[in-house]
């Protein structure tokens, strides 16, 4: 099986949010979460993979990085 981008995903003090997905969305995401079940033998709450998964995103989007310090930049 190949390495999920998503491990294991950490314990931290959650910030409520609702939101809606498109079907197919929540489909990939439950299986997202079964894949990491079997992969980790952890049952894994697919609701849980949202913030790591927009985490990752944000972290690995250069454009955002740039944006981010810039506005570090003009805030000194």
């Amino acid at each position: 099986m190949p390495k999920l981008k998503i491990g294991e995903l950490p314990d931290d003090k959650p910030v409520k949010v609702s939101a809606e997905l498109p079907a197919a969305v929540h489909r990939d995401l439950i299986a997202y979460a079964e894949a990491l079940t079997r992969q980790g033998g952890q049952v894994v709450d697919p609701t849980k993979l949202i913030a790591p998964m927009l985490a990752r995103f944000m972290a690995t989007d250069r454009g955002f990085s740039k944006l981010k310090r810039e506005a570090a930049g003009e805030g000194q």
